[in-house]
C-alpha cells in the first residue's frame, strides 16, 4: 500500500502520564507496548540516502514489514512544520529471507534502531494515530494524520509547539552522538544500555 505520511514528533519525559490522559481525548489503545526492531538498507555509496529515500525491514512483535519512503514530488503542505513522505509498505512472511535478497541485490544493512512502541488511534479522525516510542535515547510521541488534526492534538495535549520536530530517529541519534560523544553505531538497547533523558 502506498500513502502520503504526514507526521510530527515531540519529546516526552513521562509516557505513562501522557497515556493516562489519552482516553479523555477520544484516543483508543490499538497496540500495547511492543518491542520494535528496524534495519535500514542502502548501497555502499549510500545511494538511497543521497536521494533522501529509505528502505527498511521492521519487526514489530510478530509482524514483519518492508517499507520504502521517498519525498513527495510536490508538497502542498509546509515541510518545515511537518515531515512528509510517500510511503509504500507491505507485510512480509520472512524478514531474514528478504534481507538476504536485498544484500544479493547490493543493499546491505547500514543502520539499526530499536524502540518500544505503543499505538493509539483517534475516535473521530480515522486516518490519524498517535504512537509513543521509548528509545535508548529518550521517549517521543509521533503524531500522524492531517495537518489540522496534528495541530489540534498538539494544542489539546498542551505541548509547546517549539518542542515539535520533524527529525527521523537516525537524525536524532546522530545529533545525540555529537552531543554525548558516544561511540555507539546503532540506536539499540545493547549499544546504549542505560536509558537517557530525552533532549533536543
Amino acid at each position: 500500500m502506498q500513502s502520503a505520511e504526514i507526521e510530527l514528533k515531540f519529546p516526552i519525559s513521562d509516557p505513562a502520564a501522557l497515556q493516562a490522559r489519552l482516553p479523555q481525548l477520544d484516543f483508543h489503545l490499538d497496540t500495547p507496548r511492543t518491542f520494535e526492531h528496524n534495519t535500514l538498507y542502502d548501497t555502499p555509496a549510500r545511494d538511497l540516502r543521497a536521494k533522501k529515500q529509505l528502505l527498511r525491514i521492521r519487526q514489530y512483535g510478530d509482524l514483519c514489514t518492508v517499507t520504502h519512503k521517498r519525498q513527495p514530488d510536490q508538497a502542498s503542505i509546509d515541510t518545515t512544520r511537518y515531515k512528509i513522505r510517500i510511503e509504500t509498505e507491505t507485510t512480509v512472511a520472512d524478514g531474514p529471507a528478504l534481507s538476504e535478497i536485498f544484500q544479493q541485490l547490493g543493499y546491505a544493512p547500514v543502520f539499526t534502531y530499536e524502540k518500544f512502541r505503543t499505538e493509539w488511534s483517534h475516535g473521530t479522525e480515522r486516518s490519524a494515530h498517535l504512537v509513543i516510542d521509548e528509545t535508548p535515547i529518550g521517549n517521543y510521541v509521533e503524531l500522524e494524520g492531517p495537518p489540522d488534526w496534528i495541530d489540534r492534538t498538539v494544542a489539546e495535549l498542551q505541548i509547546d509547539p517549539a518542542t515539535c520536530i520533524t527529525d527521523s530517529y537516525g537524525t536524532l541519534f546522530l545529533n545525540w552522538k555529537q552531543r554525548t560523544g558516544s561511540p555507539a553505531e546503532h540506536l539499540t538497547f545493547v549499544a546504549i544500555p542505560t536509558p537517557v533523558l530525552t533532549s533536543r
